[in-house]
């Protein structure tokens, strides 16, 4: 690894204590959420802010831990550098050494933390647009910092330090700060992934990557070409929007959204490539279309990657654990299975699935996010690692990847549908009701467990199960159905939403409905007037209330145009730019 280099000593304590009083303290609770800082710039996430968190940081975790140093990475958005250099600072301030790895992917700052033993801090956020930043959090070895692993604690003392505009203990003491540093640490990342799948014989293959202008277009280059002074592989890689931009110019960097893989799907096609890949915006996610333009489902990848990783333990003569959550497909365990190995079921969420990983030494997991886990990776989640393993697999035999993936996708997956509901408890009631009705009236045996949400199996024939689970942050019920076949999928599907429909039309008869208070969190408060000349910014049509994934919404009633608009705290978000595609 490249050694690194100085840059300064950290900042002054009494500079950064004068900082911190001349601002005026943001609510961190707000924006400090479950597992990592998501907020607005500079509203809520500024150079004083990343200070008091990177000076808790460094007491909660690092000190705490026994680290004498830590390291700080960042993506590409405009506020990143600075922000990062704030928190790096506050971090110093402790007597902590910190290096700065500058511009990486999430995956890339694990792998700093991992390779260097050191807790660490990324400064990104994902997808969102430009306005927002933040930072994930970790413990030395890439191990996750969340809200009940010293997330909390951190919020709390960071708070404190911005409310009294002073310095904590430590800095009033003025303990000697320690040294700020650069290292570059992309060519060592692109030789340590590529020392875990071998692409150095695969028969030739074109793929097309879609960075959507996000870390991807620096990570990709490193590691599947030639950039970082590595061997020329096997591939063609035809880039899409690989310039580093945070506006997001050409698209959400969220392949989540079937709107945002249409351009890579259309290239595919266009190029004749043999698969296409769409990284995030801090490129720690990977979707891949196959050779048809068609997605691939996250589901599917789990087993293809999960199988391999299992054949390679195996061969070693050990066995072999992956991990899984309970809404990929009912396939995963399946194929994990017939492949020797064990298959281990856990809840929905990073730090769910990495604390599993690490109590039962899983090989690998996935998740129906796209997120995928390695051991062999610090139990961390890296995109490049996937792609890597299906460019492996795909290349390592002659036929079509859809072909190939066809193997790995045995049901029909109805994807996530969210609905919004006054009690999500209620109607999940209701649900549980009306399946042991159907099961009664059926005789059939139906299987019911809680483990997140509900989930409701249905192993005769045709074969179903559902899942539906309450957001933790918003009034909506997140279902996922999948059945042996389309038919079956679809009654299913639609006896579910007809029943959490019936609820909430009687709750609103009844009264007791939160839809009917002026202060429903799940209806864009807007006053009347401004309702009436509202228009969609695109096309000029009217607007109709509605709910998306991150809440109330405005949408546009032309079925040509389909755009949707956020609403902020009663504001509606009415930039083109920032919206999002709804489905046909």
């Amino acid at each position: 690894m490249a050694r690194s280099r100085p840059v300064a000593a950290a900042t002054c304590v009494s500079c950064a204590i004068d900082r911190l009083r001349r601002v005026s303290a943001p609510r961190l609770s707000e924006f400090i959420k479950a597992y990592d800082v998501r907020g607005l710039v500079p509203q809520q996430l500024n150079d004083a802010v990343a200070f008091a968190i990177g000076s808790a940081f460094a007491r909660v975790v690092a000190i705490a831990d026994g680290a004498t140093s830590i390291v700080v990475g960042h993506d590409m958005r405009e506020s990143s550098p600075g922000l990062s250099r704030s928190f790096a600072e506050g971090a110093a301030a402790h007597g902590l050494d910190v290096t700065l790895i500058g511009l990486c992917s999430t995956d890339g700052l694990y792998y700093a933390s991992g390779a260097l033993d050191v807790p660490g801090a990324m400064f990104t956020a994902s997808h969102n647009p430009a306005r927002y930043n933040g930072i994930k959090l970790c413990r030395s070895g890439a191990r996750p910092v969340g809200q009940d692993t010293g997330l909390g604690q951190i919020s709390a003392l960071a708070q404190s330090l911005l409310d009294s505009g002073g310095a904590p203990a430590a800095l009033a003491a003025e303990v000697p700060a320690g040294d700020i540093g650069e290292r570059d640490v992309l060519a060592d990342y692109a030789q340590f992934l590529r020392g875990l799948v071998d692409l150095s014989d695969l028969r030739p293959l074109t793929v097309v990557v879609d960075a959507g202008n996000g870390m991807g277009g620096h990570t990709v280059p490193a590691v599947l070409g030639t950039e970082a002074g590595l061997a020329a592989l096997p591939l063609t890689v035809i880039p899409l929007y690989f310039e580093l931009d945070g506006t997001f110019p050409n698209h959400e960097a969220n392949p989540l959204d079937p709107a945002n893989l249409v351009d890579l799907q259309a290239a595919v096609l266009a190029h004749g490539a043999d698969l296409g890949l769409a990284f995030d915006g801090d490129a720690d996610r990977c979707f891949v279309v196959d050779e048809r333009g068609q997605p691939v489902s996250p589901s599917a990848i789990t087993a293809l990657v999960g199988t391999r990783e299992v054949a390679k333990e195996r061969a070693a003569g050990r066995d072999a654990t992956i991990v899984y959550n309970v809404i990929s497909s009912a396939a995963v365990p399946e194929l994990i299975g017939e492949a020797g190995a064990t298959a281990v079921r856990t809840r929905v969420g990073h730090s769910f699935i990495k604390d599993e990983m690490a109590r039962v030494q899983a090989v690998f997991g996935g998740e129906h996010s796209a997120h995928y886990y390695f051991r062999d990776f610090w139990f961390a989640d890296t995109g490049m690692l996937a792609a890597m393993h299906v460019l492996a697999a795909l290349g390592e035999q002659s036929r079509p990847l859809s072909e190939m993936a066809a193997e790995f996708s045995r049901y029909v997956a109805s994807g996530e549908i969210n609905s919004t509901v006054a009690d999500a408890g209620a109607a999940i009631a209701e649900v549980r009701q009306w399946a042991r009705a159907w099961g009664q009236a059926e005789g059939q045996d139906v299987e019911f467990d809680e483990l997140d949400g509900m989930t409701v199996t249905h192993r005769g024939a045709p074969m179903w199960w559902f899942n539906l689970r309450a957001s933790n942050t918003e009034p909506l019920l997140r279902l996922n159905v999948e059945a042996v076949d389309i038919p079956a999928m679809q009654q299913v599907r639609d006896d579910v939403l007809d029943v959490v429909a019936r609820r909430e039309l009687m709750t609103k008869v009844s009264g007791t409905s939160a839809a009917a208070s002026p202060c429903d969190p799940t209806r864009p408060a807007i006053e009347p007037w401004l309702r009436q000349i509202l228009r969609c910014p695109q096309c000029r049509s009217t607007l109709s209330d509605g709910s998306g994934p991150g809440g109330p919404e405005l949408q546009c009633t032309n079925t040509q145009c389909r755009r949707a608009y956020r609403v902020e705290e009663g504001v509606p978000v009415l930039l083109v730019d920032e919206s999002r595609l709804l489905a046909d």
